[in-house]
């Protein structure tokens, strides 16, 4: 299984030029044009489906918060927005989706940002949904969190804070960083994340079906539930690798090991320099 998971680019990609190339040994005269469109389709669907899920794995082995955060945020919405829009809803939001009101859409997203805050909170307890995941490592879910997922104090604002004081209350709250960073998660799946079903529901249009399938009663086929978490993924990994990732020590470490032993004696003299320059290494270490 290990060669699987270290080569399945190559394995992938090999099995990409196989198809490819049976492609273009099965082109036939007068019907060029309609293999091609067929060509293109595959592939936009390719980019749209399988891109896209790409990502949502991707979040998963960052730490299964990465997809259980974002995925209930997106259900929450869906749940909250069809509650308000049923007992409240009068004003229609967009056309495409007739049944959908801004009062559905505003309840649903201020139910979200709430709901999201709740379970970042409860999830950034447990180890099991922080910690990253290394099919080679024996303890997937034992690590030491990282800072974003360690109670951390913060101080309110001074106005807040003004108002607490005369109350006694306290004038700074613990909680996780992470909780902080899933109100972004929160504000896209509420404002961004619906216009992903207002895509599916305009594409359903074009081609007259009312679903993509009918494997769920009542509710349609899978895609018809994964609309908005499609959008949802693509957000969550971009986020991730633009405002949160850092170096991974352990794999940095691994490659190093992996290396020859002169090339890591350089790296080791190199780094030791490095730390006595700016006063973190003593100087009794540099050799004679």
């Amino acid at each position: 299984m290990r060669p699987m998971v270290r080569y399945h680019r190559c394995i992938s990609f090999c099995l990409y030029l196989v198809g490819f190339i049976w492609f273009v040994l099965s082109l036939k005269k007068k019907y060029y044009m309609r293999q091609f469109s067929l060509f293109a389709w595959t592939h936009v669907t390719l980019i749209i489906i399988v891109t896209q899920s790409y990502l949502l794995i991707q979040n998963m082995f960052e730490g299964l918060i990465w997809f259980i955060a974002p995925v209930s945020m997106i259900v929450c919405n869906d749940v909250m927005a069809y509650i308000f829009g049923f007992f409240f809803g009068k004003t229609p939001l967009i056309q495409l989706s007739p049944k959908k009101t801004w009062e559905g859409f505003i309840g649903g997203g201020i139910s979200t940002v709430i709901f999201g805050a709740f379970i970042s909170q409860v999830l950034c307890q447990y180890k099991m949904f922080v910690c990253p995941i290394d099919l080679e490592e024996p303890g997937a879910f034992q690590c030491e969190p990282s800072p974003l997922f360690q109670p951390t104090d913060y101080e309110l604002p001074s106005a807040l804070a003004t108002v607490c004081r005369l109350f006694h209350l306290k004038t700074a709250v613990t909680i996780y960083p992470f909780v902080l960073h899933s109100l972004s998660f929160s504000l896209f799946s509420s404002i961004i994340g619906p216009f992903g079903g207002f895509f599916a529901s305009g594409f359903k249009r074009a081609f007259k079906i009312k679903d993509f399938g009918d494997i769920i009663p009542g509710h349609g086929g899978i895609m018809d539930r994964f609309d908005c978490q499609i959008l949802m993924a693509s957000f969550v990994s971009v986020y991730y690798h633009s405002f949160i990732r850092a170096p991974n020590q352990q794999k940095i470490l691994q490659q190093i090991y992996l290396m020859k032993p002169e090339v890591q004696l350089q790296i080791f003299n190199s780094l030791r320099d490095f730390l006595q320059e700016r006063g973190h290494l003593p100087m009794i270490l540099t050799p004679d």
